[in-house]
């Protein structure tokens, strides 16, 4: 389904988030208020928590932590009044490791001692490539991002493992060079691509049916390139099986108010 992000593109994440709280967005955020990072989610009952947090630091690229949200469900560091219930467009509720449902506001299910993870985003890298001159063809086709469950394995930690999953986009391999030199430079938003050119080589065997997102077209002369993705939590939760996780649906991002351009940079202080 195609749909129009156009009035979005240069608004502030701040209008953004409140046009989605008042339930007027619940779309894919793709492309949604240029320069901004946006960020994955994953909320936890307490007793899941320590080693969840633990699975994000063995697996830094596929799960890169932007905040740990404790006590209530508002954001501080990325977008001081912001909500991780009320402001991403769609959520997905997980009981005992299977989906079970799509809401547009997951207020009613936190509860006190609940935490919340806010994951980089590979949207955040896709605003260089464009500005390098690469298409990034899910957003010119107004589509949501392909994702895969691909046969790299995560570093397990308690109950939590699984597959790594990926983004795939389409490029030549010119383009492909170009954005693995840009992105490998990104850490804190998955850094560069696991693979370029054979999905089969990461047990991908059909690039047109992703388990998550959509089907892009792909051009003749272009190879797929896949970055590890933040919905990788999602299938580490389907095998932990907690009595209930709340996450972002594929695509529909929390949008935080740090730039991509100084992203890494405040990350990393923080880190000190």
């Amino acid at each position: 389904m195609a749909f129009d992000i156009t009035p979005y593109i240069d608004m502030a994440p701040s209008q953004v988030r409140s046009l989605i709280r008042q339930g007027k967005i619940d779309f894919p955020t793709a492309g949604m208020c240029r320069g901004y990072a946006q960020a994955n989610l994953v909320i936890l009952p307490p007793e899941y928590a320590a080693d969840f947090e633990e699975f994000t630091a063995k697996n830094p690229f596929p799960c890169p932590v932007l905040e740990i949200i404790k006590g209530t469900p508002e954001t501080h560091d990325m977008g001081e009044g912001g909500n991780i219930c009320t402001d991403i467009p769609r959520y997905r509720i997980y009981e005992n490791g299977v989906f079970t449902k799509e809401i547009t506001d997951a207020s009613q299910y936190w509860k006190e001692g609940y935490v919340g993870f806010l994951i980089g985003c590979s949207f955040s890298f896709e605003e260089a490539l464009i500005r390098e001159g690469i298409e990034v063809r899910h957003i010119a086709q107004g589509r949501n991002v392909p994702m895969f469950k691909t046969s790299i394995q995560t570093v397990p930690v308690g109950p939590f493992s699984g597959p790594m999953v990926c983004s795939m986009r389409p490029m030549t391999p010119e383009n492909a060079k170009k954005a693995y030199e840009i992105t490998e430079k990104m850490p804190n938003v998955h850094s560069a691509p696991v693979q370029m050119g054979d999905p089969e080589a990461i047990g991908v065997t059909d690039i047109m049916n992703p388990d998550y997102g959509e089907a892009v077209d792909i051009y003749p002369g272009e190879i797929p390139v896949f970055w590890p993705c933040g919905v990788t939590p999602q299938a580490a939760v389907e095998n932990a099986k907690p009595p209930i996780v709340i996450t972002h649906a594929p695509g529909h991002m929390f949008i935080t108010d740090i730039s991509n351009a100084t992203l890494n940079e405040y990350l990393e202080k923080k880190k000190k």
